[in-house]
């Protein structure tokens, strides 16, 4: 049973302004199926944003921040639980463990290798969660279609390529997971 939702997006909120508005449609439809939300414990960008609207409307956080962010001062203050560990390995470890899904949002470099580190683990059968992007006004298009041209080429087996789940609207992605 899915009871919480990793999310993985950018530390900077981006150029578009529907990213700010999917994050905080994200955390309603979150809320709203009392799912927690676990995500990596900062205060900035779309990651401040999808936190501060889930405890806005009364949700659970819970923050994983390496120790190094927490010291520039960028780790929120005000989650329902914050957990400061060594690294960034420790990190990822400990947000997988936390979370029974998983959901890239707009991001960068960051948001892609936790979305493609979860996808690996999935695919050797580390865990067997789901794993969705919310592509956001198509930020995601050309990485759907890298993921199809490498399955045409071999490199990729259809049933990995189906393990990640596109939707471009909160609510269709989460129906999926559930």
């Amino acid at each position: 049973m899915v009871k919480s939702i990793c999310v993985y997006c950018g530390a900077n909120a981006g150029v578009s302004p529907r990213f700010a508005a999917q994050a905080r449609a994200l955390a309603a439809a979150l809320v709203e199926r009392n799912l927690s939300l676990v995500y990596g414990g900062g205060n900035v960008g779309l990651m401040g944003i999808i936190a501060d609207e889930v405890l806005r409307l009364g949700g659970e956080v819970t923050g994983v921040i390496p120790t190094a962010l927490v010291e520039r001062e960028v780790g929120h203050t005000g989650l329902t639980r914050q957990f400061i560990v060594k690294d960034m390995h420790e990190r990822k470890a400990m947000m997988s463990e936390l979370a029974d899904g998983f959901i890239a949002m707009p991001g960068g470099l960051g948001t892609l290798e936790e979305l493609f580190e979860m996808l690996t683990w999935s695919q050797l059968g580390i865990h067997a969660k789901p794993i969705g992007v919310l592509n956001v006004d198509g930020y995601y298009d050309h990485l759907v279609a890298f993921i199809r041209h490498a399955t045409a080429q071999g490199l990729v087996r259809p049933q990995h390529a189906q393990l990640m789940m596109v939707e471009s609207e909160p609510e269709a992605l989460l129906r999926r997971f559930l």
